[in-house]
Formats: structure tokens, C-alpha cells, sequence
């Protein structure tokens, strides 16, 4: 295979996962490395980065997967043999988180200026992306998570709690042959790669998705929450984010003895600016569109953006948003944009009115096995 890839699980930087299909197979960390390294780029503008290390991991991983995938005979740009996010559901073809994220990175790397590229090289990235297989089921208008999800039977929802998390009480193959979820990848791949998907899209993908979602991955609840916020379902936003906060506050996974769990603080914090700030980076300009919940009077934080510290002041009705001088930021007038209001924030408070989000009514899918007009076997 060509370019890089990195490992899963590792203690000496070789890859030390014991089971493949829940780690050697997950090759999305590939491409999650790239965006990291591509929103490092984007909220620092460190252009020495980009032009060295930046590029190079671009660069790399954008040739895994152009070695990885293939042009199938439909004329589309195929994944095949992989696991995303959600463990629940191992080694499959055009895993949707997988393609999306692949399709950003082929993206990123096919729009540098490098010398390291060759123009072949750079059509077969772009060809790749713009024909990335993205498995939809037209019955239910929704992205499938892989090109065989929908076809799985439906998990047991009569399944007792104690029986959670799944993997702890039932064997890998019975959890792969039904649909449930440990995370709603396809509803996180909607989220970091926001601008590729319409409101509907991300609507339809949450009312499908977020039922089937045990929960049993600390990295659910944060995500779930963020994308409820979006959508404008402000209580079920709220359920989300406090059962990420108190993880490990309540030790509500009974394994908190073992350690904190790191990465869902940072989505606990993700769920406060991205969720409930609405705040998404990585476009033309940052942008919020908020979404804080009714019981609370307001949020601040600050994030330092493009060399300048930019502080958040949210309130039921409005949000405030200012530069704060000091010598180590730069006070040159940011560009923001809060819903559909172009904003230019400088060392003066401006503040934004903002409307109440009404909540839209839940999506109504047909029947997945629908029975009308079948003959009755006797």
C-alpha cells in the first residue's frame, strides 16, 4: 500500500491492536489526522506548518487512500474491508464516515500547491473525491451507514440494561449482524464535514440513527448532542450533553477506576462551542449559529483564532463577540458570520440578535419491510 498509515493501538509506534477488525481495519484514523492537521492549519494560518508537516501528512495519507479504494464498474470510488467509529459494525464496504472523511482528505491534498504532486497524481485525487461511493437508501431518504446496514436485521430493544455494553455480554459476530450502533458514525461524519450536507440530510440521518445508538462508546453522547443542538432539538441536546458530562462524575460506565476518559472532555467541550454555540471552523470564516438550551442564562469562552483571542458571550437572545488586545494577539478585525449576518469583530463588543430555532417535526420514515399487497403464506 502506498503512503501512510498510522497505527491504531501503539506502545512503540508499531501497531499493537490484538483484534483487527476493531482496530487495523479502522483506517479512518488516517484521514483523522489529516483534518486535525488541516484545522491546525486553518485556525492558526502557522503557513511554516503547512508547508512542511501539514503538507507531508496530507500528501501521505491522501495516497493510502488512493491505494486503498478503487474505480468500481458503477464509475464510483469504492472503500472496501473497513471499520468506522462505530465497533458494532466491522469490515465493510463504503463505510459513510470513512468515505467522507477519505473524500475531505483527497480534497485538501489535491488543492496544495506542492511540488511534491504530480498532475496525474492530482486528477486521480480529485477524480476519487468527486466520485467517493456515499451509500444512500432511497426508501428512507437517508445515508446508509455502510453499503449493507440497512439490510441487517433489527436489534432486540427488549434487551435488559445489564446486558450493556453489548460487547461486554455478546459475541463481535452476533452485534455485526444487527443494526445498533456504539456511535452514529454517519451522524458524526454530518458534523466534521458539515458543508456537504443539507439540513434535511443531517434531520433525517439523527431521527434514524440516534435510536439505534447505545451509547456504550463515550464518544457517542458529545456527538449525538452537538448534531440534536443543530437540528434544533434543544432538549434532547441537553439529555446528550449532560450524560457526556457526568461520565466520569457519576461513573456511569463503571470504569472510571481505570482512568478519566480524556477524549470525551474534549467533547464535552465540543458539546458546549460547537453544540450549544453552534460554532463550525475550517470554512471561509467561523461561523456560530446558536442553540443554548432554555434553563440556562448563558455561555462564554474564548478561542484564539488566526492570531487573534476572540471572546463569546452568549445570552438567551443574543451573543457578544469581541477581540481581546494584548501583545501576544492580533487586534486586525475578524470575519465571522453568525447564521445568516456577516460580522466583522474588532476590539468593540458587537452583538448579535438572534431568533428562537423552532423545533421541526421529527422525520417519518416508510416502512423498512413493508408488507402491503404480499400474499399470505400458509
Amino acid at each position: 500500500m502506498d503512503g501512510a498509515l498510522f497505527p491504531w493501538r501503539t506502545i512503540n509506534g508499531l501497531e499493537a491492536s490484538a483484534y483487527y477488525a476493531a482496530g487495523t481495519a479502522q483506517f479512518h484514523i488516517a484521514a483523522a489526522i489529516a483534518f486535525a492537521a488541516n484545522r491546525y492549519q486553518w485556525a492558526s494560518g502557522d503557513d511554516t506548518f503547512s508547508a512542511e508537516l501539514g503538507a507531508d501528512l496530507l500528501i501521505e495519507t491522501a495516497r493510502m487512500w488512493a491505494s486503498l479504494g478503487f474505480f468500481g464498474k458503477d464509475g464510483m470510488f469504492h472503500i472496501h474491508g473497513v471499520t468506522g467509529p462505530d465497533e458494532y459494525t466491522a469490515v465493510v464496504n463504503d463505510n459513510l464516515y470513512t468515505n467522507v472523511m477519505a473524500r475531505f482528505n483527497l480534497r485538501a491534498a489535491a488543492a496544495l500547491e506542492h511540488e511534491g504532486i504530480a498532475e496525474t497524481e492530482r486528477m486521480v485525487w480529485r477524480q476519487a473525491a468527486e466520485r467517493m461511493s456515499l451509500p444512500y437508501d432511497p426508501h428512507l431518504q437517508v445515508f446508509s451507514q455502510d453499503n449493507d446496514f440497512m439490510t441487517l436485521e433489527p436489534w432486540d430493544w427488549n434487551t435488559p440494561k445489564s446486558k450493556y455494553p453489548l460487547l461486554l455480554n455478546f459475541h463481535p459476530l452476533v452485534i455485526y449482524r444487527h443494526q445498533v450502533l456504539k456511535q452514529a458514525d454517519t451522524v458524526l461524519a454530518m458534523f466534521l464535514q458539515w458543508q456537504d450536507f443539507t439540513a434535511e440530510e443531517k434531520q433525517r440521518a439523527f431521527d434514524f440513527y440516534d435510536p439505534i445508538t447505545t451509547g456504550d462508546s463515550t464518544l457517542s453522547a458529545c456527538v449525538q448532542g452537538i448534531m440534536a443542538a443543530e437540528v434544533g432539538y434543544g432538549d434532547v441536546a441537553l439529555q446528550h450533553f449532560t450524560e457526556a458530562l457526568f461520565i466520569d462524575l457519576d461513573n456511569s460506565h463503571g470504569n472510571t477506576i481505570d482512568g478519566v476518559h480524556i477524549a470525551s472532555t474534549g467533547g464535552i467541550w465540543s458539546s458546549l462551542v460547537c453544540g450549544f454555540a453552534g460554532m463550525r471552523d475550517q470554512g471561509e470564516v467561523l461561523r456560530f449559529d446558536p442553540r443554548l438550551p432554555v434553563e440556562w442564562d448563558g455561555l462564554s469562552f474564548r478561542l484564539k483564532v488566526q492570531g487573534r483571542l476572540l471572546a463569546v458571550e452568549l445570552e438567551q437572545g443574543s451573543i457578544a463577540l469581541t477581540l481581546v488586545p494584548g501583545p501576544d494577539y492580533s487586534e486586525e478585525p475578524l470575519q465571522v458570520k453568525v447564521r445568516d449576518y456577516d460580522v466583522t469583530v474588532g476590539t468593540a463588543i458587537v452583538q448579535v440578535p438572534l431568533e428562537d430555532v423552532p423545533v421541526p417535526p421529527p422525520s417519518i420514515f416508510p416502512s423498512v419491510f413493508p408488507t402491503a399487497g404480499l400474499p399470505i403464506m400458509g
